[in-house]
């Protein structure tokens, strides 16, 4: 695939080497002031909502992975259970010198199995948002296979963007996105990040895809609201987030985390709810400009996250959508959550 120069203006950053020693960073992080326009227009919608990929600082992301080991959060464990179980069958559906690009690449215990079973990977290119962790996780991989081509990529994945150039041509790339982020796209943005990822990958590429399953609201809503109170923790540290980094005056103390199963769209709806009456200020960027205000009553709430849940019929009629053809399909044994090896059929 031919690889698409981008400018600094798009992406806020160049190519660069990494600072720490370890594998160059292809660096294409989002300008400093995109955050702020999201939480602008975000806050200024009705409903209010805010994308949920700036969960993911370095506090988030360690929020984050404090969930995933959480009885109550089932995901994470089942869809690495399934992975086990099949490994041998994942690895021949890749198979051998595959270029593999991994969407939010996070702590990586998916990624290090998936690894050690392919047949000579060519190169491996984690994208994710958050710098910091990238860089950790890709010197920290790089001590573990120090015969594969290790590309990091600091990128917002939901946005266009290129792949570096490898050192040697893939037989195919393969992208991986793990742990059913692509339940937190409603159908629409879903479809058209899945069309951009075969384009990326091109023809004869695939996709190892995880989705979460429906099943019944208990488990569902117990996952997302654990006794321990850390996805509540992970919902507020957003708030900080955003004032720490556009100037807010939010008080995390008013607002408290809520998530519900909505059957409808079979998906988990998670808010920031208003305990009491606030007005928040948002300074003006630069020098132009006004402060905004924005006035929460008891109540009143912010959509942080969906997450939606899919049937395998559901699912499959979403890849096809996009472009991507089923080759084999892997559940657990109560059928909570699936991984896909998805084919481009264009």
């Amino acid at each position: 695939m031919a690889v698409r120069r981008i400018s600094a203006e798009d992406h806020g950053a160049a190519v660069v080497a990494a600072t720490r020693p370890g594998p160059a960073l292809h660096d294409l992080h989002p300008r400093a002031d995109r955050l702020y326009d999201d939480v602008r227009a975000g806050l200024s919608t009705v409903p209010r909502k805010l994308p949920p990929k700036y969960f993911y600082d370095e506090a988030g992301a360690l929020l984050f992975d404090r969930i995933t080991r959480l009885d109550a959060y089932y995901p994470t464990r089942t869809e690495l259970s399934i992975l086990e179980r099949h490994i041998g069958e994942v690895a021949d559906a890749v198979g051998s010198n595959a270029r593999i690009v991994e969407l939010g690449s996070g702590s990586g215990v998916k990624t290090r199995l998936l690894l050690r079973h392919l047949r000579a990977p060519l190169s491996y290119l984690p994208v994710d948002i958050s710098r910091t962790q990238l860089h950790q996780f890709a010197v920290s991989l790089a001590g573990e296979f120090p015969a594969l081509e290790i590309q990091p990529v600091c990128a917002d994945y939901t946005r266009a963007w290129s792949l570096p150039r490898t050192s040697g041509d893939p037989a195919r790339t393969v992208a991986f996105f793990p742990g059913s982020s692509i339940g937190n796209f409603e159908v629409g943005d879903a479809v058209a990040l899945l069309t951009r990822v075969r384009k990326l990958c091109g023809p004869g590429g695939g996709l190892l895809v995880g989705a979460d399953l429906h099943k019944d609201r208990a488990t569902l809503e117990r996952a997302y609201n654990d006794p321990e109170g850390v996805t509540a923790e992970f919902n507020l540290n957003l708030l900080r987030r955003i004032n720490r980094e556009c100037g807010a005056d939010f008080d995390p103390g008013t607002f408290r985390h809520r998530a519900f199963y909505d059957e409808e769209h079979f998906r988990i709806e998670m808010r920031l709810v208003a305990a009491r009456r606030s007005v928040v200020k948002l300074p003006p960027r630069g020098k132009a400009g006004s402060a905004l205000a924005f006035e929460f009553r008891p109540g009143d709430h912010i959509t942080t996250e969906y997450s939606h849940k899919y049937t395998l019929a559901a699912f499959r009629a979403l890849a096809a959508s996009a472009g991507w053809a089923p080759e084999r399909v892997w559940t657990d044994e109560r059928r909570w959550f699936s991984v896909w090896m998805l084919r481009a059929t264009s």
